[in-house]
């Protein structure tokens, strides 16, 4: 896995998401001083939204990466790796400006008690927002030593733990990749733009 340096990066540390975990919030602090590891695809020009009644995974690791664009610009995000996860009542969209003005996509899914299921799950992500709780978590864990096949720069800044559940989740991203993504019951509707999943 090759690995890139963020132009004009400071060496010092930087903030990349706050967790709120339960009652108490986390607020997660991820090094990026001589880089950060990729997404593995070139992203679009669009960051997109998900949300989630209720997500529960096992196998979680966070840290910091950059999502890199077709234009080459690279953009900093938080990667979230989840071995398997469960997302009920599941929502994607995205807004795009067209020649023909703003054209939207909603995508739903996992809901009426039947959830979305991914395996490997790998979020590049900029905001996230929910209710969370984690079993077994270690926090300031190397990001080269965390427990998922998926890993970050040695040096750097990472959490992880056994299990995840986020509660009320809002989540703002550039990219979402799993080896397998079931969605039931999905729903695929175009709109004009001005409906998003919060």
């Amino acid at each position: 896995m090759r690995f890139r340096k963020f132009a004009g990066t400071h060496g010092g540390r930087i903030v990349l998401a706050a967790v709120p975990v339960a009652v108490v919030s986390t607020l997660l602090m991820a090094g990026v001083a001589q880089g950060a590891v990729p997404v593995s695809f070139a992203v679009s020009g669009s960051q997109f939204q998900i949300s989630a009644s209720k997500l529960e995974g096992s196998g979680f690791s966070q840290y910091a990466g950059v999502a890199p664009d077709t234009a080459g610009t690279d953009h900093q995000v938080a990667i979230a790796n989840i071995k398997s996860a469960t997302l009920a009542d599941l929502c994607q969209s995205v807004v795009t400006d067209t020649p023909l003005g703003k054209v939207g996509m909603l995508i739903t899914a996992g809901g009426g008690g039947s959830p979305a299921s991914a395996s490997d799950l790998q979020i590049g992500m900029t905001d996230l927002k929910g209710d969370s709780q984690f079993g077994n978590i270690r926090i300031g864990v190397d990001a080269s030593a965390v427990n998922t096949a998926a890993k970050g720069t040695a040096g750097d800044f990472a959490q992880d733990a056994d299990t995840v559940t986020i509660s009320n989740l809002q989540q703002t991203a550039w990219s979402t990749q799993a080896s397998v993504f079931t969605l039931t019951g999905m729903h695929v509707q175009l709109t004009d733009g001005s409906k998003g999943c919060f």
